[in-house]
């Protein structure tokens, strides 16, 4: 074992399967009531870094701010997701009106400042990335459905391809001005198309697949991209081509892959390990440390993050948190 790493240091072994003092551990989640200004996102990120002293940051913003650009209006609540209220697509007549936006300004400006703000005031101590969803996935919060989106699969592919492609000449432009605002990276997630039961691998592969590749390109620079495929029954193993530093899945979800079996797969980091649901949320400290060990167990501690497997809710038990900081340094 290495010791005395910074925390810099430690993530880049990490994800390079280099030996580390200890493994990097992070978690996140939703501050509903600040998520709304590029300062106080900022301010709350940076509270979370200082109050559990994590290796490394995952930024989670509002889920709406992709869509916004395009017109989509969403109703905020301070005790949980925003809502769409006014659409501004809602079935295949309207995909033609999707055209691409400039991603460095709007709601992706004010997401760019709060960027800069989170790399200001962690001053080079420790790497952070940037949620970004992939094409398919703003497209259904612009739509507010994903229903919707499944059906301009089969009404209008060719006019959901043009869209499709609009969408990701603007978030490769955004997630490059991320890099400039200081990011080490992108935390590319498909949400609920990362699952088979949302969409066939086909569709994936015609819908999903070219449009995320050219996002990832246009950030292939970056040390610290993530892959990040939500749900129960996800299509990971599809995907593991995919240039990204790690891959950060539901390991303990239903029908998805092990830990263990994705490491047989890729010589790339993983990361998570905690179930984000019940065991953060509604589990105790003892529990979040027996499946933090059994995470550390089966990956031997190499090429590996631990974290919650998504987003935990924000009324998780501090102890939680700080159990899952715990797992690490015992």
């Amino acid at each position: 074992m290495t010791t005395n790493m910074n925390k810099n240091g430690r993530v880049e072994a990490a994800l390079k399967g280099d030996d580390v003092d200890r493994v990097p551990v992070s978690a996140w989640w939703h501050d509903y009531v600040r998520e709304w200004t590029a300062a106080d996102l900022a301010e709350t990120t940076l509270e979370a870094y200082r109050e559990y002293d994590w290796d490394f940051v995952k930024v989670n913003p509002r889920f709406s701010y992709y869509a916004e650009p395009w017109g989509t209006d969403y109703t905020r609540y301070d005790d949980r997701m925003p809502e769409p209220n006014t659409v501004a697509v809602s079935d295949a007549s309207g995909l033609p009106k999707i055209k691409a936006v400039d991603g460095t300004a709007g709601a992706f400006a004010e997401q760019l400042e709060s960027l800069e703000l989170i790399a200001s005031g962690l001053d080079g101590e420790a790497p952070f990335v940037q949620t970004v969803f992939s094409p398919l996935a703003v497209l259904s919060r612009i739509t507010g459905s994903t229903k919707a989106v499944q059906q301009m699969m089969q009404d209008a592919p060719e006019a959901l391809e043009e869209a499709l492609g609009a969408i990701t000449e603007t978030i490769s432009v955004y997630s490059e001005a991320c890099l400039d605002a200081g990011a080490s990276g992108i935390f590319y997630a498909a949400v609920e198309w990362g699952s088979s039961e949302f969409i066939s691998g086909a569709d994936y592969d015609r819908f999903g697949r070219p449009y995320d590749e050219k996002v990832l390109e246009a950030v292939a620079v970056a040390p610290f991209n993530v892959l990040h495929v939500c749900r129960n029954n996800n299509h990971l193993p599809r995907l593991l081509d995919y240039p990204v530093a790690a891959f950060h899945w539901d390991a303990r979800g239903e029908a998805n892959p092990s830990l263990s079996d994705i490491r047989a797969l890729t010589d790339r980091a993983l990361m998570g390990g905690v179930d984000h649901r019940r065991t953060m949320r509604r589990g105790g400290p003892a529990d979040v440390g027996t499946e933090a060990a059994e995470a550390l167990d089966e990956t031997g501690g190499r090429r590996f993050l631990l974290a919650p497997n998504c987003s935990i809710d924000p009324s998780s038990p501090e102890a939680n948190l700080f159990a899952l900081v715990e797992a690490v340094l015992a």
